[in-house]
């Protein structure tokens, strides 16, 4: 009998043995492989926690106690034994199981996540509800040692060692996020982590305590003091220890038997505690445990190698300039491989930082970098440039520095789902002064907005989408464009249509069909410039004809609100609909099925427009009335 077959709450661990529950394992692991490898999804980190997610869950009792993950990338084990296995053929599937915790997915979500470095907040701020509502469960934090690298993780460990209250957080340390950790945290945990030296001094010291005896206060406060200050001396840990946490470790993560009794052991402390736990990212699959970077997610089958995606295109421009220019400096946050750096790092390798999980550090860092003469680029997705709003703002822009932003994932990037899709970006940043905001329509444009950037004397965001290129000729020559100046694809005069990035392709289709079936001759506008606008040609498709905006970007706030602010400020009364990404946020699906969902097709470009102006009847119809 398959055991996973019978599992179905988590408090079923608590009935089965030790052997069982390493059977148990195994077969998570190769149901985990099997699902996975039709799915998609985060594969090497689940592998790595079915050990330590076992032994949660039978020590404590979801959802009573809470148990937050951080991020979300190692939580398929626990979204599988609380009841979800028969989800995982529609994980990340659109209409399907999201592939992050959610908290109205399960009552054992305790947090919805998909960024990093948020569970010892959100863990602190349950353990001090519990406290005001005089309750005594458990709460736990699940954190990776990439995730602890990000500032916010080390505010609330700084805040809960001060608070004092009860609170576990595991440190699942298997030495990487998506590609390997850097910094020096990383290699004070492997310090921790390699030498035996450590392990066999805790052992030692800890045997000796526990013989010295307690008899008086006096004397008891003294022998407690020797404790702390040979414990502070000798053992691993005190970088923690100064926190105001307990710190146990570190445990081997795959030791089942070891991880159960070591959490039993955390659950009966008081205070803030903190568990250090070794893993194997990608544990009990070879090809996972070999490369670990390439299997954090299952890797798809590579397409047409002569087609390259973006963020390709970007990295090798970027690589095509710095050659040229030694002021170029390339900053990543913990996202190398997924921006295209590493082709810049192996050529450059001095002009390249990955700062780890800190998008806060990395703005301000290019910010200190420019006002020494340097020309940094921060390579970030989207979603994750939101974390360093305040930086771009109090940082880079009041002071007009020239950064350069290579905002990849602009736009919907599938099933990673909405804590993953770049809407936001330009209605975020459009507001603030001196900040320009490009977005190609195809790779040759892309190149051409790369070296325009360098052209810009203050902070300049290029923004393009996670999808392949449609082929280019790399030898063609590459010039910097004008700076606000939009591009007329196809003239007409019924209706105009402004087009952003990969927009222009679907508004060129829209305009054929508009004019084949429907007699309507739509004038299709490249936008290229967010910020500045063509204020110009606004204006004057504006007095001529209404007006159609296609974006995949948040309607509120986007080009077609600036598009509407220009017509609403010169007193141009014409007929104007905004097409993009809805007042909502965007679920988990392929990109095609999303942008189905909302409208973003030739069909609703082409609804849009006659929506705005009437549709003419063509010859043929004419004809057949007649």
């Amino acid at each position: 009998m398959n055991l996973l077959d019978e599992i179905n709450q988590p408090e079923q661990l608590k009935h089965l043995t030790t052997s069982q529950l390493v059977r148990l394992a195994e077969e998570v692991r190769a149901f985990l492989v099997e699902s996975v490898s039709k799915t998609g999804g985060h594969f090497g980190a689940n592998l790595g926690v079915v050990e330590l997610t076992l032994a949660l869950h039978r020590v404590f009792d979801s959802p009573t106690d809470k148990i937050v993950w951080d991020v979300g990338h190692q939580a398929y084990v626990h979204k599988l034994l609380t009841g979800r296995r028969l989800g995982f053929a529609s994980l990340r599937q659109f209409g399907g199981m999201s592939g992050f915790p959610r908290r109205d997915e399960s009552e054992h979500d305790q947090f919805g996540v998909g960024h990093a470095s948020t569970s010892i907040s959100a863990a602190l701020g349950m353990a001090v509800a519990r406290d005001l509502q005089k309750q005594n469960h458990h709460v736990i934090a699940v954190i990776g040692d990439g995730a602890l690298t990000g500032g916010m993780a080390m505010e609330a460990l700084n805040h809960a060692g001060h608070l004092g209250t009860n609170l576990l957080v595991v440190l699942n340390d298997n030495e990487m996020s998506i590609s390997e950790n850097v910094g020096a945290l990383s290699k004070y945990l492997t310090k921790l982590r390699s030498d035996p030296a450590y392990a066999r001094a805790k052992a030692d010291l800890e045997q000796i305590l526990r013989r010295l005896p307690a008899i008086g206060n006096r004397l008891t406060n003294t022998l407690e003091r020797l404790k702390d200050s040979m414990r502070n001396l000798i053992v691993p840990g005190q970088f923690f220890e100064a926190f105001g946490f307990r710190y146990l470790g570190p445990v081997d993560g795959h030791d089942l038997p070891t991880m159960i009794r070591t959490l039993e052991d955390a659950k009966r402390l008081k205070g803030p505690v903190l568990l250090h736990v070794i893993t194997q990212k990608g544990k009990g699959y070879a090809s996972a445990e070999q490369a670990r970077d390439k299997w954090h997610a299952w890797p798809t089958p590579k397409g047409d190698k002569s087609v390259k995606s973006y963020s390709q295109v970007f990295a090798d421009t970027l690589c095509e300039l710095a050659a040229k220019d030694p002021r170029i400096v390339a900053v990543s946050a913990a996202m190398l491989p997924g921006t295209g750096l590493t082709s810049f790092q192996s050529a450059f390798p001095d002009r390249c930082f990955d700062v780890g999980i800190a998008e806060q550090h990395a703005t301000t860092f290019c910010a200190g970098l420019a006002t020494q003469g340097m020309r940094p680029v921060f390579a970030v997705y989207s979603t994750f440039l939101q974390r360093a709003y305040d930086q771009l703002i109090h940082d880079v822009a009041i002071q007009n520095l020239p950064v350069v932003f290579a905002v990849d994932r602009a736009g919907l990037v599938g099933a990673d789902g909405e804590t993953h899709q770049g809407a936001f970006d330009i209605s975020y940043i459009r507001t603030l002064p001196n900040v320009t905001i490009m977005m190609p329509k195809d790779a040759i444009e892309l190149r051409q907005m790369i070296h325009t950037a360098f052209t810009i004397d203050g902070p300049c965001v290029v923004r393009y989408p996670r999808a392949d290129t449609p082929p280019f000729d790399v030898t063609d020559s590459v010039m910097p464009l004008p700076i606000g100046r939009a591009e007329v694809v196809r003239d007409g005069s019924d209706v105009a249509i402004f087009a952003l990035g990969p927009m222009v392709s679907v508004a060129q289709q829209a305009a054929e069909q508009l004019s084949d079936a429907h007699g309507v001759a739509a004038k299709v506008i490249n936008l290229r410039f967010v910020k500045p606008l063509d204020e110009a040609l606004v204006l004057e498709c504006g007095r001529q004809m209404p007006i159609v905006s296609v974006e995949e970007a948040s309607v509120p706030g986007g080009v077609g609100s600036a598009i509407l602010e220009v017509l609403a400020q010169h007193e141009v009364l014409t007929p104007v609909h905004c097409l993009g990404l809805p007042d909502a946020f965007i679920p988990h699906g392929s990109r095609k099925e999303l942008l189905e969902s909302i409208g973003l097709t030739v069909d609703g470009v082409v609804a849009a427009c006659l929506q705005v102006v009437p549709a003419k009847k063509t010859d043929v119809q004419a004809t057949e009335e007649k």
